[in-house]
């Protein structure tokens, strides 16, 4: 069976925290506050300090501003330590001011207040969460592997010089074909070649391509 240990800052916690309430219950009491009055004065100066402790250690993470929890926190504990330092002889209980009885009983509206503003405060909304950054080399790897489209390769090639002028007249005719589209045509060909055994004809290049009938003439022109 385990030995139970007694937690030292525990008892520190509990002796102190008792005393205090004795305090405040005695100040109350002094100041005209009698019966369950006296008792419920000590409760709430200690709810109101432990939520405004609460709200600053909800604050502080996310940067929002913790003034007004700090001003709650300094009030409820000016009210403990007060009444400490009172109960302590350097107050006659038995002759309380007025200024101190207006103040024991104007605290249950402070402290309403005080709590009523720690609770329906806008609490710091969460942080979303950023997604990962893609990896840039390897989208850029993979799209450089990739066959450039026919369209960009029209666009960034240069166009094949013009057959010269011995050609017969329906070759001169057809337009100028880009280097670049034309290697691609002779992957495709020898493609079509390897699979079926077979030259591949004119009207299969243009469905391969994907370019008008003329443009396809021409382009089965330089791979012949």
């Amino acid at each position: 069976m385990p030995k139970l240990r007694v937690d030292a800052v525990l008892v520190q916690a509990v002796i102190a925290g008792a005393l205090s309430f004795a305090h405040l219950h005695d100040l109350a009491a002094a100041a005209g506050q009698d019966g369950w009055k006296a008792w419920a004065y000590p409760i709430s100066v200690d709810l109101l300090l432990v939520a405004a402790w609460r709200k600053l250690r909800s604050l502080r993470p996310s940067g929002e501003p913790v003034r007004a929890a700090w001003f709650w926190f300094a009030t409820a504990l000016t009210a403990s330590l007060g009444a400490n330092v009172a109960t302590a002889g350097l107050l006659d209980l038995d002759h309380v001011p007025d200024w101190l009885s207006i103040l024991v009983a104007g605290w249950p509206a402070l402290a309403f207040l005080g709590g009523t503003l720690l609770v329906h405060s806008p609490s710091p909304a969460p942080k979303r969460q950023e997604a990962p950054a893609p990896d840039v080399t390897a989208a850029h790897l993979e799209r450089a592997a990739e066959p450039a489209p026919v369209s960009d390769a029209v666009e960034a090639a240069e166009p094949v010089p013009a057959l010269p002028a011995s050609q017969p007249a329906a070759a001169t005719a057809l337009p100028a074909v880009p280097a670049a589209l034309v290697t691609h045509a002779r992957k495709v060909a020898d493609d079509h070649h390897a699979r079926t055994g077979t030259p591949i004809d004119t009207d299969t290049l243009r469905v391969r391509l994907g370019v008008p009938a003329q443009l396809a003439d021409a382009i089965a022109a330089h791979l012949t």
